[in-house]
């Protein structure tokens, strides 16, 4: 009996390194397909809506688990499918919870609601004087509904065209801004 010489390695032939090789692949997907539908997921932003917090280009990775243990909060920046039609995606910024009215005018908002003791007037450091509409609207919304609108609310097509956002089409909010790399940041829109 001749024992193989250490450090000796065996050929494969072609359809052991086809089996290895579609095992590979097979594996990747069957671990990356969970991670992107139910844990994380790339986007890049599109469009000048979200100027100056976010710019056309932007590499985000949106993470898509934390809403399904917490409700969005005023503030945050979420990654949604838009109403009028699901298979596109939005980025906004949420202006108005479930339950509440808001009052626009002059790009100016006033938030009411019964859990809260007194209207407050939302400071929204995130918008310049420049990026300000002049809108005027009042709108109350549902156990289920988000007003959400854009940082530049001059060029943004948010809830005050469409109406309130449902909570079942909130995707996730950006957890990472990856590209460029100058604009790398963790949380960023915060």
């Amino acid at each position: 009996m001749n024992p193989e010489p250490a450090g000796e390695v065996k050929k494969n032939g072609l359809w052991q390194t086809l089996r290895e090789w579609l095992f590979v692949i097979v594996s990747a997907i069957i671990i990356s397909i969970p991670i992107r539908y139910f844990i994380a997921e790339p986007f890049i932003v599109n469009g000048a809506s979200m100027d100056p917090t976010f710019a056309t280009g932007q590499f985000l990775i949106v993470d898509r688990l934390s809403y399904r243990f917490e409700e969005p909060k005023r503030g945050d920046v979420i990654v949604f499918q838009y109403p009028n039609n699901p298979s596109t995606y939005y980025i906004k910024r949420i202006i108005g919870l479930p339950g509440e009215s808001l009052h626009i005018k002059d790009g100016h908002v006033t938030i009411a609601s019964s859990t809260l003791h007194e209207e407050i007037n939302l400071d929204e450091p995130y918008i310049s004087s420049s990026h300000l509409s002049k809108d005027y609207l009042d709108v109350t919304l549902t156990d289920t509904e988000y007003f959400v609108m854009g940082d530049n609310r001059t060029q943004s097509y948010d809830s005050r065209v469409w109406g309130p956002l449902d909570r079942d089409l909130i995707v996730g909010r950006p957890i990472v801004r990856l590209f460029p790399i100058t604009s790398l940041s963790i949380l960023p829109g915060k």
